[in-house]
């Protein structure tokens, strides 16, 4: 009886220290899209291990046909609908805008800084206009985090798919850096009128 109750708190304890394969898929409404596409956004975020549920408010998500390239503003990301029909190619689209908002919700200027720092980041989001997408700390970020948190072949965000955007870092030291930053989460204001943007990604010849 002794040894089974020693195996029992053994297992609780294991299941208690043992992290998640996969974390929360956040909150989140849709505004448009089929159900398919809606379905899509989730197994998207599914997909991903960073918990989604740092994100202190609801995310509305707008799914339109003619959107063309993909972005996000605070409290929203707008997707087009035929990215999203191609399926699994468009997950690390819709991970790299939600990326945006952990920037949006979750950084002050500090955080900003530090993480544009380590990124190489020319500036951090569009206060310096025409420079190229990967120029911006905002979008290295974000297509870093949607990389890190997702490192798989099938992985739109890839840095062989977005001409290194996303390998400035190796994970684990930006997955350290984002630990730190947000270990105590600080909620900054953003200006209402950033947009920032998907990159060009090249989809895969079948």
């Amino acid at each position: 009886m002794r040894h089974l109750l020693l195996a029992l708190l053994a297992s609780v304890a294991l299941c208690v220290l043992a992290p998640p394969a996969l974390a929360a898929g956040g909150r989140y409404s849709f505004a448009g899209g089929t159900p398919a596409e809606q379905a899509t956004v989730r197994a998207a975020l599914n997909a991903s291990s960073f918990d989604w549920n740092v994100l202190p408010q609801m995310v509305t998500v707008h799914i339109a046909a003619g959107v063309g390239s993909s972005y996000s503003t605070v409290g929203n990301v707008y997707l087009d609908a035929s990215l999203l029909d191609s399926g699994e190619f468009s997950w690390g689209v819709v991970q790299h805008e939600f990326a945006h908002q952990v920037d949006f919700m979750l950084f002050d200027a500090q955080k900003r800084t530090t993480m544009n720092a380590a990124l190489g980041g020319q500036d951090w989001c569009y206060g310096v206009p025409n420079l190229a997408h990967d120029a911006y700390g905002c979008e290295r970020f974000a297509s870093e985090l949607a990389w890190a948190y997702w490192p798989s072949p099938s992985n739109s965000m890839a840095p062989q798919s977005t001409g290194g955007e996303s390998g400035h870092m190796p994970v684990a030291q930006f997955r350290a850096l984002l630990a730190q930053l947000l270990g105590q989460p600080s909620l900054a204001s953003a200006p209402t009128a950033v947009k920032a943007y998907q990159p060009t990604v090249k989809r895969k010849r079948k």
